[in-house]
C-alpha cells in the first residue's frame, strides 16, 4: 500500500526523544521508497511545511535512502495485539557506497498506535551516528493523508514550476516512480512522486544530490503549484545535470506508461511504476 510517512521523533535509548530533522518517506504501491532526512536549522523555524533549502553543502543532509521494502506480520502477543517486522533494502544510500550496500542491515518492528493506527512506533537497533555504537532506538511515524487535490496534468516550464488554474481539471491521487542506473559511471537514481509530494535521490560515485517538492493548493482549493522545498548536493563532471527531473516527474503533460524514459545529463530515467490510487 502506498504511504507518506512523516517522522515525528527519534529516540536513542535511554535518551529522551527529539526530532533534529525533517524526515519524509514516500513508499509506492510496489514498495519502492525514497527516504530523505534533512537536518533542521536550529536558528530557523524549519518544519515539513515551512522549509526552503538549496545548497551544495551535504552537512544539511542527515541521510537519504532509496530502495525497496517488505513487511511480515508477527503472531499476536499475550494481549492479542499484532505488529509487523519490516526490512528496507537499500539500493541507494547517501552514507554507503554502492559496493558496500550488501553489508547494510535496516529492519525494525512496527507497532500501530491507538486510536486509529495512523501513528506507528518503530523499534529496532542500529549505529547511533553520534557515537558509532549499535544502540536501541524508537521512531514515531505519522501516515500523512495522500492529497487528492493535485491536477492530473499540472504544467511546467523547465525546472521552474508555475501556477496551474485547475478548476476545470480532473484531480487525482497519483504515484509514479522513475529509476536510473548506469554501472559504467556508478550512477543510480530514484524518484517517487506520491500525491502531494515528490522526492528524488541521485548518486554518481561519491557525489549525491537530493530534492523534495510539494504541491501547494490555492487558497480556495483550486489551482496551485509545485514548490521545491529541498535541494542538497551536486554532481560534478562534464555534462552532468545538477537538477533532477523531479519537476517533470511531478506533472506529466502527456499520456505515459511503464517503460517510458526521461533523458537528462545523467542518463536515462525509466518509468518503472505508474498508478492512479
Amino acid at each position: 500500500m502506498a504511504d507518506i510517512s512523516v517522522r515525528e521523533y527519534i529516540r536513542w535509548l535511554p535518551d529522551e526523544a527529539s526530532e533534529p530533522t525533517s524526515t519524509i518517506v514516500l513508499t509506492s504501491p510496489q514498495r519502492r521508497f525514497v527516504d530523505i532526512r534533512v537536518n533542521i536549522d536550529p536558528n530557523n523555524a524549519d518544519n515539513h511545511d515551512n522549509i526552503n533549502i538549496d545548497t551544495t553543502d551535504l552537512s544539511r543532509l542527515d541521510w537519504a535512502i532509496a530502495g525497496t521494502s517488505e513487511s511480515t506480520s508477527t503472531p499476536p502477543d499475550t494481549t492479542g495485539d499484532r505488529h509487523w517486522h519490516s526490512k528496507w533494502h537499500h539500493w541507494i544510500d547517501s552514507r554507503v557506497a554502492d559496493t558496500n550496500l550488501a553489508t547494510v542491515s535496516d529492519e525494525g518492528d512496527m507497532f500501530p498506535q491507538p486510536p486509529d493506527g495512523t501513528r506507528v512506533l518503530e523499534k529496532g537497533r542500529m549505529p547511533n551516528p553520534s557515537t558509532g555504537i549499535e544502540t536501541d532506538y524508537e521512531e514515531m511515524w505519522l501516515s500523512e493523508k495522500i492529497d487528492v487535490n493535485v491536477p492530473r496534468y499540472s504544467q511546467f516550464t523547465p525546472n521552474l514550476p508555475r501556477s496551474v488554474k485547475s478548476s476545470d481539471e480532473e484531480t487525482v491521487k497519483r504515484c509514479a516512480v522513475l529509476q536510473l542506473e548506469d554501472t559504467s559511471t556508478k550512477t543510480r537514481g530514484m524518484i517517487v512522486r506520491l500525491g502531494q509530494y515528490c522526492q528524488g535521490i541521485l548518486r554518481v560515485g561519491e557525489d549525491v544530490v537530493v530534492e523534495r517538492w510539494k504541491w501547494e493548493s490555492g487558497a480556495s482549493g483550486t489551482g496551485g503549484a509545485w514548490t521545491r522545498q529541498v535541494r542538497i548536493g551536486e554532481i560534478e563532471g562534464a555534462g552532468a545535470s545538477t537538477e533532477l527531473p523531479v519537476d517533470l516527474m511531478s506533472g506529466f503533460v502527456h499520456s505515459v506508461e511503464v517503460g517510458d524514459a526521461v533523458i537528462d545529463g545523467n542518463g536515462v530515467w525509466k518509468l518503472v511504476e505508474w498508478a492512479d490510487l
